[in-house]
């Protein structure tokens, strides 16, 4: 995103004839929605001749957005158990799938989600130690809860602006996890005593990512609006919401409009999907989510936040399919890209469906279009 926003200070300063003003007091982030392994992608990622796995065709055509920001945080919706890989109903990825976000500019995870205790205790550590071989940030399941105690506050920091993240989920499809390991469920007692912790942390804003919410509604249920009071209630400032495998509204209030005229709030409550097998309608896409925070003088305040929608084009190539995130705003208008005209079609319904939903429900959240080779905020 480092290169929108020069664009737009160089046009505000060639216009206004003003000097550019430094991001050196900026932090930028970008959260992604629930990256699943359905069995089909799992042999799609395979390689025949080499008999290995490779994801890095899903990053071709979005790694350059995935990559610029600051940090990168997506929901990793599949165990990294091992084999046998398998997809619904017991998620385990090949290895290859971390490795592929990492190196397409996904900086970590947040791990704690219904399918977290799919290959049980083993399952969550393996995943936990494929995620940190590679560097990866994480939070949201851990080895044990001494390792919870420590780890549990994902902390990001730059430019001197520290946020913090937590991440629970509303269930583990009725599968439990032994006393050897510990997933973050959404419990008020759990989560009171873990935002009062992380606040005597001095950390400028708190980012709660929740796992909540009904599978393909469009409307956030009464289970994710009591949620997200409780949360607000607490002064979490940001909410992240998965799940539902379709996009749901976001919210936006600044400072000046809360209710306490102290703290300006956001909250997205369902990022979609952002790689799966799901094609039907409103199921075959997401969204990418960004936000700019701004430190001036002591307080960190949101300066823009907007939206990029991302679809999946799914192409069946020598008997096996091939997965490539695409944002949407690049592709709609170039119908000779695709191989088939009917997939230009459903993308388009995709953006149609998402578009009017968000722009009926959205508030103060707009969505980022390419326009003249830069990403710019859609106001009109």
């Amino acid at each position: 995103m480092a290169s929108f926003y020069i664009g737009i200070a160089l046009l505000f300063s060639w216009i206004t004839n003003t000097p550019l003003e430094s991001n050196e007091n900026e932090l930028s982030l970008l959260f992604i929605g629930d990256i699943m392994g359905h069995g089909p992608q799992i042999k799609g990622a395979y390689n025949d001749s080499t008999k290995t796995y490779s994801y890095n065709d899903m990053f071709t055509y979005i790694k350059d957005e995935v990559s610029d920001a600051d940090f990168t945080i997506a929901n990793l919706e599949v165990t990294l158990a091992g084999k046998p890989y398998q997809g619904y109903p017991k998620f385990s990825s090949p290895d290859a799938l971390a490795l592929a976000c990492k190196n397409n500019g996904i900086d970590g995870f947040v791990m704690a989600n219904n399918h977290s205790c799919d290959r049980g205790d083993k399952g969550i550590i393996r995943s936990i130690e494929v995620v940190e071989k590679l560097n990866l940030l994480h939070t949201g399941t851990f080895k044990n809860k001494s390792t919870r105690d420590s780890l549990n506050l994902l902390i990001l920091e730059k430019n001197n602006i520290k946020v913090g993240i937590l991440n629970y989920t509303y269930g583990t499809n009725g599968l439990s996890f032994g006393d050897s390991v510990y997933v973050n469920l959404i419990d008020t007692t759990l989560m009171a005593k873990d935002i009062a912790k992380a606040k005597q942390l001095d950390i400028d804003k708190l980012i709660v990512f929740t796992h909540w919410g009904g599978e393909y509604k469009e409307q956030p249920d009464n289970y994710q609006l009591k949620t997200a009071q409780f949360l607000f209630s607490k002064n979490v400032d940001i909410i992240i919401g998965s799940h539902p495998h379709v996009l749901q509204k976001m919210i936006y209030v600044p400072k000046s409009e809360s209710q306490d005229k102290l703290n300006e709030s956001f909250i997205v409550y369902s990022l979609g999907n952002y790689v799966s097998n799901q094609r039907d309608r409103r199921k075959d896409g997401g969204c990418m989510v960004k936000l700019i925070l701004q430190k001036n003088e002591q307080e960190v305040r949101i300066k823009e936040c907007g939206y990029l929608l991302t679809w999946v084009y799914r192409r069946l190539i020598d008997s096996k399919y091939n997965y490539q995130i695409l944002p949407c705003s690049k592709f709609e208008n170039d119908s000779m890209f695709f191989d088939k005209k009917e997939d230009f079609q459903k993308m388009n319904v995709f953006i149609d469906d998402s578009r009017k939903l968000l722009d009926e429900n959205n508030l103060s959240v707009s969505e980022y279009i390419f326009k003249e080779n830069q990403w710019i905020i859609n106001d009109e």
